[in-house]
């Protein structure tokens, strides 16, 4: 069966805040110059804001400028910012410290990111743009030239060897004049950009962390609407970058998520364990003993800040939001950075679509990024994230304040950044970690997580978590390494099992409950797993995180 094929002006990947403003910014510019301009967004999550995960406090600078009337036009911009507290933890006690300043978030709201996500696709579809959730971008198409077509979208009803079952449907080809790829952190087809046009030629490798987060619904009297609480320290040690937030919404929700840097050294170390270990503190365990676990998920992000950013463009298309790895680590935010460099890149499109000649590279939106606020805000902050990989928390902590009081950003040096594969040492050489058993109060299991995250694929789907060498896993990881698979994974996709047929051990992949987090694609030592897009509609189902 024969793809069929649909034309657009543009198509953007990814159905987020930076793909989104992207597609509603080109419409708004179409309307204003009364030309016919098409768009269409598609989205691998069930629908739009399905598989959107983030913190979040999100600063509305980038929605005042695509909005300026988004209260009138119902935004989910409900929780005003209150209180900032910042806490570093021991074992049993706490210690309150100055909020460092780019942490503070009067004028700010925490928000469901995936909620936003909703809402903007509303506001996209009415100004006319097609959105296709549940449609997976799983290939890039090439024109003649090499440059880039479009996208062809997954097939759907393929069985597990790959053939066509009897449900088959072949995916859609769709092509354009420019692809945006939106596709979030570790973007699948993005990273395969990156290598073929060789985007980080003039950048440092990008670097991660792994957030997990948690709705709850808590006891009335320890809920503080607006309220927004950061922690640092237990229960991760001095050579490990990470923290905690704690947001409380409205309706006596509050959102806890815990954050840490794949750049970690000790391939005993599970971030789903230090996460569940952190509610056990005194200090947080009050907020949630009474409470109820209402949702669960997880997501790498972006921490490699300026130095980290590829270029953007390439002939036919360019990468915006997460794709590329806008956030600011010290703010703890990226969506206002994420949709306004889709707004830029959607001006820098218009500009390119309504010329007598259409260029086949939208050049101007690196120049534009380069001259709006993005830049300088992400130069200003380039070295606090680095100085922690090079010198530990303490160092970290101090360099932090120097560079933020003293140097106020503008240091004459600027740190080099190191992929996150290469940090982990021999097993041997690092402690074992004896992770409490969860008590099911604060603390669960993985498999009870990963159903409150409505995760589902078609059972006879190919696996799309793939090895590039079979025999990796056992020989390598597990070998040197401890099988770390089973560890940094936090939703127990990856298993080492007795092989009765061999006598040793085998790696079992459970593909079922993936969560789309990217972080094996991401922290595998030997960069022999490759996550590639399961069937659209799989994956999680998030509702309000």
């Amino acid at each position: 069966m024969e793809r069929e094929s649909m034309e657009f002006d543009v198509v953007v990947v990814g159905a987020g805040v930076s793909g989104l403003s992207a597609a509603i910014k080109l419409m708004q510019l179409a309307q204003e110059q009364e030309k016919e301009i098409t768009v269409c967004v598609v989205e691998k999550g069930s629908e739009v804001g399905a598989h959107t995960l983030s913190g979040a406090v999100m600063e509305p600078r980038s929605m005042n400028e695509l909005f300026p009337d988004w209260k009138e036009r119902g935004a989910p911009l409900n929780v005003p910012a209150g209180e900032d507290q910042f806490m570093i933890l021991s074992e049993t006690g706490s210690q309150k410290l100055p909020t460092p300043p780019q942490m503070h978030n009067k004028g700010n709201y925490i928000v469901s990111l995936g909620n936003v996500c909703r809402w903007l696709g509303e506001q996209a579809e009415a100004l006319g743009v097609e959105v296709y959730p549940g449609f997976a971008a799983a290939e890039v198409l090439f024109n003649e030239d090499g440059s880039v077509k479009g996208i062809a979208t997954g097939d759907m009803g393929l069985l597990r060897d790959g053939t066509p079952g009897p449900n088959h449907e072949p995916g859609m080809e769709l092509h354009a004049k420019y692809t945006f790829f939106a596709e979030g952190c570790r973007g699948s087809l993005s990273e395969q950009l990156i290598k073929k046009f060789d985007l980080r030629k003039n950048s440092d490798p990008q670097t991660y962390g792994i957030g997990i987060k948690e709705l709850w619904e808590v006891d009335p009297e320890v809920h503080k609407e607006g309220l927004i609480q950061h922690t640092t320290g237990w229960p991760l040690d001095k050579d490990t970058y990470g923290g905690s937030f704690l947001y409380h919404l409205d309706n006596n929700q509050v959102v806890v998520g815990f954050v840490i840097g794949l750049d970690y050294e000790n391939p005993h170390l599970s971030p789903f364990d230090e996460f569940q270990r952190f509610k056990t503190h005194p200090e947080i365990r009050k907020i949630f003993e009474k409470g109820r676990r209402i949702s669960y998920g997880a997501r790498a992000l972006n921490e490699g800040g300026f130095q980290s950013i590829p270029d953007l463009v390439f002939p036919g298309g360019c990468l915006i939001g997460c794709s590329a790895g806008f956030m600011n680590v010290p703010k703890i935010k990226g969506s206002h950075t994420a949709m306004k460099t889709g707004m830029l890149a959607a001006e820098a499109a218009f500009e390119a679509l309504t010329a007598d000649d259409v260029p086949a590279q939208m050049d101007s939106y690196p120049a534009r990024l380069k001259d709006s606020w993005v830049y300088p805000e992400l130069h200003k902050v380039r070295n606090i994230r680095p100085s922690f990989a090079k010198w530990g928390f303490w160092g970290g902590m101090a360099y932090s304040a120097v560079d933020t009081y003293l140097f106020r950003g503008k240091a004459p040096w600027t740190f080099k950044n190191h992929a996150d594969h290469s940090c982990l040492k021999p097993a041997a050489d690092m402690p074992k970690i004896d992770y409490p058993k969860p008590d099911g109060v604060v603390s669960f299991d993985k498999l009870s997580s990963v159903f409150l995250s409505n995760t589902n694929h078609g059972e006879d789907q190919p696996v799309h978590l793939t090895l590039k060498d079979d025999s990796v896993p056992v020989d390598t990881n597990l070998a040197l390494y401890d099988g770390p698979e089973a560890r940094f994974c936090p939703a127990g996709v990856y298993e080492f099992v007795e092989d009765e047929d061999n006598g040793g051990k085998r790696l079992q992949i459970n593909s079922q409950n993936c969560v789309h987090c990217k972080t094996c694609d991401i922290k595998d030592p030997t960069q022999n797993i490759v996550w590639v897009v399961p069937e659209g509609g799989g994956g999680p189902n998030y509702p309000n995180m």
